[in-house]
């Protein structure tokens, strides 16, 4: 009798040991992709398998979350291989005397032997490749100041002809009517008055005469041209013509200059 009850007793402390949760997982993990291991207690009659106590890591993986299965005989885990090889997850301790089988996984190596690691572990080998500047994209913002800049250019380009014509008529009115009447000062007023007739209707201008400046209906230019010639033999008459009619005269000729830029 006492025998039999031995031989209850150990069946009896022997039954939870042989029970035993069950892994299911996949053939092999993939390193570095999130994957899902279950482990379940399939005897209806064991206990539930408490939570495991466990941090942030599952053996070698790491644990990035871990849920109860809905019917409450097991739990989820969600894990991830930073490193290849054989991943071996110890025996877990469940409660109750329960514990997990271990666990062994191939994860096998997704680079070529002795290539770049990128994005596991960390390192030098573990830094991405800088992403360049997109300097392309880039430069599409420079098209509004330099169509600016263009527009700005081109408008100083054809205002250069106007602002030569400013400036040699303005040059012209402080040194007309000549100071005196000697030859050097004829001279320097005519070739002032020359240099504004060219910047305003080109280099032919130099040379036109009283018949020219008459063609032109430019009177007062001829009077212009005249006088000068007089005072150079000593003749008073036709008098030098006012700054503001030979000014006027030009500026009654509408139109761009006609020397060019």
């Amino acid at each position: 009798m006492r025998a039999r009850g031995w031989l209850w007793l150990s069946c009896g402390l022997a039954a939870p040991a042989l029970a035993a949760p069950v892994w299911q997982a996949p053939a092999q993990l993939q390193l570095g992709v999130l994957q899902t291991l279950v482990l379940r207690e399939t005897d209806p009659s064991a206990p539930a398998p408490a939570r495991p106590a466990l941090d942030d890591h599952l053996g070698p993986l790491r644990l990035r979350a871990l849920e109860p299965l809905p019917d409450g005989r097991g739990w989820r885990f969600q894990v991830q291989a930073l490193t290849p090889g054989t991943a071996v997850v110890p025996p877990l301790d469940l409660g109750h005397g329960l514990q997990s089988p271990e666990l062994r996984l191939p994860v096998p190596r997704t680079v070529p032997f002795g290539g770049p690691w990128m994005g596991y572990g960390g390192g030098r080998d573990d830094l991405l490749p800088a992403i360049p500047f997109p300097w392309a994209w880039a430069s599409l913002l420079l098209l509004p100041p330099l169509a600016l800049g263009g527009w700005l250019a081109l408008r100083w380009r054809q205002g250069r002809g106007s602002r030569r014509v400013r400036h040699a008529a303005h040059v012209f009115r402080r040194h007309w009517p000549p100071p005196t009447r000697d030859r050097a000062a004829l001279d320097a007023t005519h070739g002032l008055g020359r240099n504004l007739l060219a910047a305003r209707f080109g280099e032919a201008a130099r040379a036109w005469g009283p018949a020219d400046f008459r063609a032109r209906r430019l009177g007062p230019w001829e009077q212009w041209t005249q006088s000068l010639d007089a005072a150079r033999f000593g003749r008073t008459e036709p008098p030098f013509p006012p700054a503001d009619a030979l000014l006027a005269a030009l500026e009654a000729r509408n139109g761009p200059p006609e020397g060019g830029p």
